[in-house]
């Protein structure tokens, strides 16, 4: 999948590289992940890390593992290149069931805490505050707040999902994944396409399945720029319109004051769709990630337009329902 830099009238054809011709190990990847894990998540999703190479009774040892804001327990597998999945003698995605299996064993947030989370934060404790409290105490903590903001604790560990990030898949591989989503298993394959652009090194990063994730949501019908694609089902893969959408609708306006949800901390939203807190200019993401304290985060749920004391998603909800019912 090649990349164009264009300047001016002239432009450069920039050809995708193996993460093995950059030297790049699949313990670096997983690093890269667990401190980035917006990059196989969105800001429609909320995500929380709580372990990394966590071993199972079999000895496996599961690359990342984090919670999501439905209350899912996430099993997140890496392969460098197509060719270390190709070479595997236990298929990748049979691997990562087994290890998800075990997943579904633990009962309830104290057994998360005793085997996954808190282990977590002892070996990360410098990226944690609170150092009057122990790495289980406050595993307990971040997590209990983690499930109960997003109302998810009723559904801790109902369900177990898979995710495979890698810079290429097999057809072997994506055959049973899509079939397993067929058979009610919830497993997500991820592209990490890396590219080495004027000596530095840019990802690109494409669910390529399942095929019709976020199939309920809206299509932003208002900027032609946004394509649909036709999935194979019949359904049409529709994202939701982002920050800088809403200020060309001009529901939200450059100087609104953003809240975070059940906090006292305020932004300014910014022209560029960016937001500015203490002389600080950052992402709305990122703003938010930092005071919760997670690993990624529902944007749109969790920042409150201070001015009419609505979430940005339900601003964003009640202009296309309005959009929709005009064009009916």
């Amino acid at each position: 999948m090649p990349m164009y830099i264009i300047s001016g009238s002239t432009s450069e054809k920039i050809e995708a590289i193996s993460f093995s011709e950059l030297d790049i190990t699949e313990n670096q990847i997983e690093e890269l992940l667990r401190k980035n894990i917006e990059m196989i998540c969105d800001e429609e999703e909320s995500m929380l890390v709580v372990g990394q190479q966590v071993r199972n009774a079999s000895n496996g040892r599961s690359d990342l593992t984090a919670v999501d804001d439905k209350g899912n327990i996430v099993l997140i597998e890496i392969k460098r290149d197509r060719k270390d999945i190709e070479n595997r003698k236990e298929a990748f995605e049979f691997q990562a069931i087994r290890y998800a299996a075990s997943y579904a064993t633990i009962v309830d947030t104290e057994d998360l805490v005793n085997k996954v989370f808190g282990p977590y934060v002892e070996k990360h404790r410098s990226e944690y505050d609170y150092p009057s409290l122990t790495s289980s105490e406050l595993g307990t903590r971040i997590l209990n707040n983690f499930l109960e903001v997003n109302s998810a604790i009723e559904q801790f560990n109902k369900k177990q999902k898979i995710i495979l990030a890698a810079s290429d898949f097999d057809e072997q591989t994506l055959s049973a994944v899509a079939w397993l989503n067929d058979s009610g298993v919830d497993i997500s394959c991820f592209k990490l396409i890396p590219y080495r652009i004027q000596g530095s090194i840019v990802f690109n990063v494409a669910k390529i399945l399942p095929l019709n994730e976020y199939t309920d949501y809206y299509v932003n019908f208002l900027e032609k720029s946004i394509s649909t694609k036709k999935q194979k089902s019949g359904l049409t893969k529709r994202v939701l319109p982002k920050i800088d959408a809403m200020l060309e609708w001009g529901v939200v306006k450059p100087g609104d004051t953003i809240r975070a949800k059940d906090r006292d901390e305020t932004a300014i939203l910014l022209d560029n769709g960016l937001i500015e807190t203490n002389g600080v200019i950052s992402s709305m993401q990122k703003w938010l990630k930092d005071l919760y304290g997670w690993s990624s985060i529902q944007t749109y749920v969790f920042a409150i337009h201070a001015e009419s004391g609505k979430t940005l998603a339900e601003i964003r909800q009640k202009y296309m329902d309005e959009q929709s019912k005009k064009e009916i």
